[in-house]
């Protein structure tokens, strides 16, 4: 293909005031991406899907109406009224923590070049060398040498499986797998050990109580043990991760119990405690709800929810928590919380992948049925029944993730030595500057709480002038790391009638400087895409279902 045959629109000057995005050698490449990914579109596939532009239709539209609720004179960084704009001269109170431990992760000093592509080398040999901004904490936490260096240490010097060996190896294995669990039931108060049961991730630990609540399929339970049965009712919210929302469903459907949903009631994350305690009643059995929004970033009002259930529900209902993304940002103490079990992840909160972890009260899991049937789960076992150990072992059947809970355990420790208190006051301070500083890109709007509400570290927002997908992908090219999709929330982002979002999110590592290198690609990024819009094909197919969406790249 020559230059020739591209459309004239990419040879346009940019209308934003900063500097040029991307080379001439950039937006050529990104031309012939965008000729290759129309011309194997499926015939059928819409241009337009959903209201947010996309690559594939930035022609639909030149027009962009700025955000209601932002007053024009403050969004204006370049005002010339203002010798500076306001966040070049903020400072965080507590300055000093992302930078004192920036060397404990590696990956963070990672670069990339000016195509986008990882440089390992030095030498940057003249190209335009960018460092990694990571702002994708809420899908997965950086890891600190200290978490992999005890997984290293474990396979070298531990290597063995726990409890049944007799030898030294087995024992040293055992004792550091055990002293893991110890770390994690003070790291959440729990009364006993034997509260917390490892599992592979959140996930693994929710579907663990639907599954062991209703494998049933609609018998009466025995004496002594804890069944859904049908009637019963399950309440959840519409704003749930589809861990806590599925699993549920498949409870349901085993059992005849009846899920009821709380609406989500505004792009505000508001939990709506009236809609809530509406739907609380003498048959409620179970209500499962998240801690934090991994969308809205908003903080669930706990208290009030459990006083709700305890208030209204049936006398034996249980209350389960989602705290993915709570229990590795703010002191999370289950004994206050008057709840019945918690669900959290390790690779959230600076831990391995592959483990996570079930809080539940002692005597309400001793009263549940195992989740797997194996080794270790087990009293005694003849060939025609099998009665099982009490928890934590009961529900840990087989050879369990022994390297990734001893690696828990040294995420534990690392995150004590910061001080949780610490990390919950800068990421509050250091949310509300990323909040504020999306507050004035234009075109931009944020989900969840509005400015000067607390919120968690991470923001949701969509862009009239670029859809998520294709925004992430030119992030990427920037270095900026962030997450694009549905966030594994598609019931919440239809009722706020939206199919995808952009989400930025942050932890205890990540810098003021952090932020603004981001927004300064963002608002580039946009500007790019904005100047691009009035060429091109005209054709649109907007509608509301986003199936036939195909992304830039």
């Amino acid at each position: 293909m020559n230059t020739a045959s591209l459309p004239q629109h990419f040879y346009r000057p940019k209308r934003d005031r900063r500097e040029s995005l991307m080379s001439s050698k950039q937006v050529l490449a990104i031309a012939l991406h965008l000729s290759v990914a129309v011309a194997f579109a499926p015939p059928s596939a819409p241009l337009i899907s959903i209201s947010q532009s996309s690559a594939l239709s930035i022609a639909a539209s030149s027009s962009r109406s700025p955000l209601t609720s932002i007053d024009s004179d403050i969004n204006d960084g370049d005002d010339a009224s203002s010798s500076s704009p306001w966040w070049e001269n903020f400072q965080l109170r507590d300055s000093t923590l992302a930078p004192s431990v920036l060397n404990d992760f590696p990956i963070l000093s990672k670069q990339f070049d000016s195509d986008g592509k990882i440089n390992h080398n030095d030498d940057d040999n003249g190209k335009n060398i960018k460092r990694l901004i990571y702002l994708d904490s809420a899908a997965t936490s950086q890891k600190p040498t200290a978490v992999t260096d005890a997984l290293t240490r474990y396979y070298e010097r531990s290597n063995s499986n726990v409890h049944r060996g007799a030898h030294a190896l087995s024992r040293e294995a055992t004792e550091q797998y055990e002293d893991a669990r110890d770390k994690v039931a003070n790291f959440v108060n729990a009364a006993s050990r034997n509260e917390i049961i490892f599992t592979s991730g959140a996930t693994d630990a929710i579907n663990l109580v639907a599954t062991s609540l209703s494998h049933t399929c609609g018998r009466d339970p025995l004496q002594g043990e804890l069944y859904l049965k049908a009637g019963d009712e399950i309440v959840i919210t519409e704003a749930e991760h589809h861990s806590n929302i599925v699993p549920w469903q498949m409870a349901a459907k085993r059992t005849g119990a009846i899920l009821k949903y709380v609406p989500a009631c505004s792009k505000s994350g508001e939990f709506d405690l009236n809609a809530f305690k509406g739907l609380i009643g003498p048959q409620t059995k179970f209500v499962s709800v998240q801690h934090v929004s991994n969308v809205l970033g908003s903080i669930n009002p706990i208290d009030s929810i459990v006083e709700i259930v305890r208030s209204n529900a049936a006398s034996d209902a249980l209350i389960m928590l989602d705290a993915c993304q709570s229990v590795p940002h703010m002191k999370v103490d289950v004994q206050s919380l008057g709840v019945d079990f918690i669900a959290a992840s390790g690779h959230k909160m600076c831990g391995p992948t592959g483990i996570g972890f079930l809080w539940g009260k002692e005597e309400i899991l001793n009263s549940m049925s195992p989740y797997r049937g194996g080794g270790e789960m087990i009293d005694e076992v003849y060939m025609d029944y099998s009665t099982y150990a009490q928890a934590p072992a009961r529900f840990e059947a087989g050879t369990p993730a022994i390297a990734q809970a001893i690696g828990l355990g040294a995420s534990i420790d690392y995150l004590n030595n910061i001080g949780m208190d610490r990390i919950h006051n800068y990421e509050v301070e250091l949310a509300d500057y990323l909040r504020r500083r999306l507050d004035d890109v234009k075109g931009v709007t944020v989900l969840g709480p509005p400015v000067g509400t607390e919120r968690a570290a991470l923001c949701a927002f969509v862009s009239e002038a670029v859809h998520p997908s294709d925004l992430g992908t030119f992030l990427d090219i920037e270095g900026v790391a962030i997450r694009a999709g549905h966030h594994c929330c598609q019931p919440l982002h239809r009722a706020l009638g939206y199919s995808h979002s952009a989400r930025a999110s942050l932890y205890f590592y990540n810098t003021k400087e952090d932020v603004d290198a981001f927004i300064t690609a963002l608002e580039s990024t946009i500007g790019f895409f904005s100047s691009l819009a009035g060429g091109g094909d005209e054709r649109t197919n907007e509608s509301d279902d986003d199936d036939g969406f195909v992304p830039l790249f």
